[in-house]
Formats: C-alpha cells, structure tokens, sequence
C-alpha cells in the first residue's frame, strides 16, 4: 500500500471520528481530544529526550488533564472565567518540583515542560470553546468547529496535492523542504473557497467574518506546521510518531490547530461579542 493510499485512509477516518464527536456532543468532542492532548504530550516527550531534557512525565500527564479539563469546563459554562488565575499555579509546581529531581537540566525541564502545556495541551482545550450552546443540540451549536477543521483539512489537503504537482519553489527549505509557495497558493484557493461555501450554511458568521477566519487558518496553520517542522529537525527526528499511517504522529497531524486555534478563539470570541 502506498503511501498516498495509506494517507487518504488514515484521513478518512480521522476526519469520521472528529465529526462524529462534534455532531453526538460536546462532551464526547472534549473527551476525545483529552486523549489527544495526551497522546501528542507523550509524543513531545521524545522530541524533549532528543533535545537534551528530562521531563517529569507522570506530573506533567496530571497537570495537563486539570488544565485541559478546567479550560474546557469553564468555556462550558460550568466555571466563572475568573477560575482560570489558578492555572498559573502551574508554574511555581512545575519549578518547585525540579528542586527534588535528581537531575543536570532543570532549567531545560522546566521550559520543556511549560512549553509541552502552552503549545499543545492550552490550544486543543480552546477548541472547546468554539461550540455555542446557546445554539441548540448538534448541527447548530457546531458550526464553528466544523468550519474551523474544514478550512483547515482543505486548505492542507490543496497545499499537498498542488504541492506535490507544481512546487518548485521552496517555502523555506531549510526547515520543511517539500513545503512550496505553489502549494501554499493552491492551499489559499481552496481554503479561502471553501470559507465561501460553507458560510451559506454555517451562518453564525457573515461570508466576510468567515473570509476573515479562513486567512488566520491558513496564515497561522502554515506557521504551526513550519514551527513543528523546526522542533523535530532540531532534535532529529522525522516523524513525531506512528500512530497515523500516512501522516506520522499527532503531532504531525494536529501541527497547524496548535498555533491556530488560538488566534481563531480570539476571533470567534469578538465576533459573538460584536
């Protein structure tokens, strides 16, 4: 089987269990990408090993759950926002804790560590956020979601596929060298199209706001996808892991939403409030 073949499968499926979790309920959205969150923390603990640290990994398995569980919680409504301060204490547990470690990196274990919460655990507990259940049940509340994961699957769809037939220019080689302009082109057309046909039904946002929604999928995405790129050519690895034939590992996958999902949190943020 190909590699191709084995890409599209993979996707296939991928794509099934997210929409399948967004559409049967938030609950099952959260406790999907808890897993996710975690999968790809065990995986940045191997890029960690390569870049010289060494992580407490059964406290930081324990932090990120109540992070990612007290975001998502509080964008649910069960908390007042304000609870959110007490995620700072993350900092003074993580820093305290290497004073007892036998260990020659503290300095590097303690930013490892914070930057495995920041970049992968905080971001995919935000997408939680763009459900509006003030919307109704399924389909209505979801809109958001989808359309975010949409724009993004085809805008990173048309930028491999026009990529692998035209690219001949290089985005920036020294850190991704089959990432083109050709593709990132292709990948903008379909994106920002795709942003155009889905605003006639997800119309919790005009056609502008969604046009504006898509470009900070792509801008952002693309920056996810290079900064990750970077993290593992740094440590030497190719692949962030196995678990998705085709695709490599979570992080490999989930590269753009980590960088993206924030800024789109913003924006999905001031729009309800405009």
């Amino acid at each position: 089987m190909n590699s191709f073949v084995k890409r599209t499968i993979t996707g296939v499926i991928f794509v099934i269990l997210i929409i399948g979790s967004v559409i049967l309920s938030h609950w099952a959205f959260a406790a999907l990408f808890l897993v996710v969150s975690l999968g790809g923390l065990f995986e940045f603990f191997k890029i960690a090993k390569a870049l010289g640290s060494n992580l407490n990994k059964s406290l930081l398995i324990l932090i990120s759950t109540l992070v990612y569980s007290l975001i998502s919680l509080t964008v649910f409504g069960f908390f007042n926002p304000s609870i959110l301060i007490y995620g700072l204490l993350v900092f003074p547990v993580i820093m305290g804790t290497e004073l007892f470690r036998k260990t020659s990196t503290p300095l590097a274990n303690i930013a490892y560590s914070i930057a495995g919460l920041l970049w992968i655990v905080v971001p995919l507990a935000l997408l939680n956020g763009f459900f509006n259940l003030n919307e109704g049940p399924a389909w209505h509340h979801s809109g958001a979601l989808l359309g975010f994961f949409l724009i993004l699957w085809i805008y990173d769809s048309g930028a491999y596929i026009f990529g692998s037939l035209f690219g001949r220019r290089r985005m920036l080689e020294r850190i991704s060298p089959k990432k083109s302009w050709e593709g990132f082109a292709g990948g903008v057309l379909l994106g920002v199209l795709t942003a155009f046909m889905i605003s006639a039904s997800f119309i919790e946002f005009s056609l502008s706001r969604w046009m504006i929604i898509a470009l900070m999928i792509i801008i952002f995405g693309t920056l996810g996808d290079l900064t990750e790129s970077m993290l593992k050519r740094s440590a030497g690895i190719k692949d962030s892991g196995s678990i998705l034939p085709g695709h490599g590992g979570i992080l490999d996958r989930f590269d753009a939403v980590f960088i993206a999902a924030p800024v789109v949190f913003i924006l999905i943020f001031l729009f309800r409030g405009a």
